[in-house]
């Protein structure tokens, strides 16, 4: 059997939920939907779910009555961050953050172990500072600083984990879109906090060390596909969009990469998220 892997950044679980009418009756939907394979999803990465454990239990009743297994790391700061881990069987092992002082506690970083049929997966949940570009304002060199030193922490437990030998994805919201063809306006984006040379160089970074971007690998000469758009102007209608969501997975998963989609919404309208799923499929 296949193994389908969805990351999507919710923009706060309680709203993604909502039925804002008949056409768009949110996540849940959604995640009930079939995507890439006849099963179904197997394993869901959330960010942002900008709830307690309890109210995002709440949230996601129907999802859990159905049988998944929700596993949490919510922030500290009331309303902020959160990452969580949907399975359709319950995780041997939870890892909360990655041995931060300063980040672990605040909802960016979770890793689940499970079995699956194409052998033992770690599944991690990720939500990248968004940062900001440096200027004289103190709030801009506050947030540039952090992503710079959640980066270099981050970048040093990748480094572990990206030895280990079983299967490994950790899929997110990156916060970081890494080459021309993962902006629409990549020309007017140059001095914007996700598209800075030295985050793009931090992801090229990973790569060269052996993770691999499956998306890109699949549409390797495709512009995005995107998967975050501006709730501002015309960006969703034109299609003027970020590839900052996206599956990093070792060698030996990468190899499985069979199919992957973006799940954009097909009108303004119809979103229950400023981001879109994005979910790939492993055989």
């Amino acid at each position: 059997m296949p193994l389908t892997i969805s990351t999507v950044n919710v923009n706060g679980i309680r709203a993604a939920v909502k039925h804002r009418s008949e056409a768009n009756r949110g996540f849940l939907p959604w995640l009930d939907a079939s995507t890439l394979d006849a099963s179904g999803l197997d394993v869901v990465l959330l960010q942002e779910i900008r709830a307690d454990e309890e109210l995002a239990r709440e949230a996601l009743a129907p999802a859990l009555a159905d049988g998944w297994h929700l596993t949490m790391s919510p922030s500290s700061v009331k309303g902020h961050a959160g990452v969580g881990v949907l399975t359709r069987t319950a995780p041997s092992t939870v890892r909360v953050g990655f041995g931060s002082a300063e980040f672990d506690d605040l909802g960016r970083y979770l890793e689940v172990d499970i079995d699956t049929d194409l052998g033992p997966l770690t599944a991690a949940s990720l939500y990248v500072p968004k940062g900001a570009a440096l200027s004289d304002a103190e709030k801009d060199i506050a947030k540039h600083d952090e992503k710079v030193r959640f980066m270099d922490e981050f970048g040093a437990h990748l480094g572990r984990l990206v030895r280990r030998r079983r299967h490994v994805v950790v899929g997110g919201d990156w916060n970081i879109a890494p080459a021309e063809a993962d902006i629409k306006n990549w020309k007017g984006n140059l001095k914007s906090p996700g598209f800075l040379p030295h985050e793009r160089a931090w992801v090229g970074g990973l790569l060269a060390a052996g993770w691999h971007d499956v998306v890109r690998e699949l549409f390797p000469d495709d512009a995005g596909p995107y998967s975050w758009w501006s709730w501002r102007g015309k960006a969703f209608d034109n299609d003027s969009g970020w590839r900052i969501d996206y599956q990093l997975t070792n060698t030996k998963l990468a190899d499985r990469a069979a199919k992957a989609e973006v799940a954009r919404a097909a009108a303004y309208d119809l979103r229950w998220s400023d981001h879109a799923p994005v979910t790939v499929r492993y055989e």
